[in-house]
């Protein structure tokens, strides 16, 4: 019995090491998933042209737009509104406006969050530039667009049916470096 319990440890050892070493590669696309099915953490959902609801609610929810820049990447960034009311329903489109301010080309990539965070799974996009590398010349200026709309379910949500005030920040990231 002593020489079955020798040869077994190994074998379990060695098992548990691939499990672990599964999971730590699963753990990233598993997150993901979750995020984006819960929402968790403000992730946004995405959306298609056709599951435009054919609803809006006559509610309004004022939209706060939130943009920065991180590090050493000397763009210029805002968006063309501060603050947006809109109704749950509604298809809005915001433009963002972009400057490299450096003597040289560089590259950045826009990342996002919503706060509070169970909106996330409500704000829908239909197009973003987000996660998306973006490349401009020295002194070149563009527009990126966001169009987006609140699903009409979220005034059914015991979590966001009493908030009336969301924010969607953005913060560019040199791709240089990432």
């Amino acid at each position: 019995m002593n020489i079955n319990k020798k040869k077994l440890t190994p074998v379990v050892l060695v098992s548990i090491f691939f499990l672990m070493l599964g999971l730590s590669f699963a753990s990233v696309p598993l997150y993901e998933l979750f995020c984006r099915v819960t929402g968790f953490g403000g992730t946004t959902q995405n959306a298609s042209n056709k599951e435009i609801p054919k609803t809006v609610i006559n509610q309004d929810y004022k939209m706060r737009f939130d943009t920065n820049i991180n590090g050493t990447l000397g763009w210029k960034f805002n968006s063309e509104f501060n603050t947006l009311n809109l109704k749950p329903g509604e298809v809005r489109t915001v433009k963002f406006n972009v400057e490299n301010s450096g003597s040289e080309p560089s590259s950045g990539t826009a990342s996002f969050n919503v706060s509070p965070s169970p909106f996330g799974i409500y704000l829908n996009k239909i197009g973003c530039f987000c996660f998306e590398k973006q490349k401009l010349e020295a002194g070149e200026r563009a527009k990126y667009i966001l169009t987006f709309y609140l699903d009409p379910e979220m005034v059914n949500d015991s979590n966001t049916k009493n908030i009336e005030d969301v924010t969607l920040s953005y913060t560019f990231f040199s791709s240089d470096y990432y």
